[in-house]
């Protein structure tokens, strides 16, 4: 009975999901005519943004349910973990990469972050209510969660930066480059190797580097709250962070997208959705595992 209620709220929550969905983006995404009758075309587009509502709600949905926080608390930290990760992370790359950014029209890019903004402050409070935990309750359980030493958030932070820099270039030519659509859409070539394709990053674009390092940071940031406040097992927080990372990014490459060929957006699903879960499950695993003392 209790499964049953939480799957019927978790449906209610996707619906109004689709209503904050089509609230923020009428209010801040203006799209050309010529554009518009093309994302409408699209025989999808309905059932797309439905799958979409019902995967980035059940994303949300766990750690809402595994928290030991409540409240305005627990609020702040699904609006930082929605609006980062589906919004905010996406965008300040696509602002990067003119190749990407000069295809929009004219400010439809703060457009986009206002829309996901808006977004993220409607439904963050909805779904913290719907589920059942918008009352503050007092938390008696102690919670050592990201307590350590700053040698150690040192050195683990290193490592998660490491890491996404492996994931993030490896995937990136491994997944998405070596499809000839891709390189294209960019105006790029293929190098024919890994390496090569590193050498060219480092000649053409050396700033890439310390910008994805900064990305891991930002990346880190916003769900620390998430990482904080879930109860379980450490495996149970890096499942939902690797969740948040890969699907609330990612879900939106299922959109009609008149920017972006059909082709170029599904090379990227499967390159981003793939490398930002290890890396969420990496970031959500190495920052709750501790050294077990030797025996004295």
């Amino acid at each position: 009975m209790k499964t049953i209620k939480i799957v019927f709220k978790i449906l209610v929550l996707a619906v109004l999901y689709l209503v904050c969905f089509v609230i923020a983006s009428g209010a801040f995404v203006r799209v050309p005519a010529d554009d518009a009758a093309a994302i409408e075309g699209a025989g999808n587009a309905g059932l797309a943004l439905l799958i979409v509502a019902l995967l980035n709600t059940l994303t949300l949905s766990y750690p809402i349910l595994r928290s030991r926080w409540s409240g305005l608390k627990l609020t702040g930290a699904v609006f930082l973990a929605m609006f980062g990760a589906a919004t905010f992370m996406s965008q300040i790359e696509t602002a990067a990469f003119p190749a990407v950014a000069d295809r929009l029209p004219e400010g439809m890019l703060i457009g986009i972050v206002l829309a996901g903004l808006a977004q993220a402050i409607l439904f963050a409070p909805l779904a913290v209510w719907v589920l059942g935990k918008m009352k503050a309750k007092a938390d008696g359980e102690p919670n050592e969660r990201l307590q350590m030493p700053l040698k150690e958030w040192a050195w683990k932070l290193g490592i998660i930066i490491a890491a996404y820099e492996i994931l993030y270039f490896s995937f990136g030519y491994y997944v998405a480059w070596r499809n000839p659509g891709v390189h294209t859409y960019y105006g790029g070539t293929d190098p024919g190797s890994f390496i090569l394709q590193l050498q060219s990053v480092w000649r053409n674009t050396p700033w890439l580097f310390a910008f994805q390092a900064l990305r891991a940071m930002l990346w880190t940031a916003i769900v620390l709250p998430v990482i904080r406040m879930m109860k379980g097992r450490p495996w149970e927080t890096a499942l939902a962070v690797g969740l948040l990372f890969a699907v609330l990014m990612n879900a939106q490459h299922l959109l009609p997208n008149p920017y972006m060929p059909r082709a170029v957006s599904m090379a990227h699903l499967a390159e981003t959705a793939s490398f930002n879960f290890i890396f969420g499950w990496i970031v959500g695993w190495l920052l709750l595992w501790k050294r077990q003392k030797a025996d004295s």
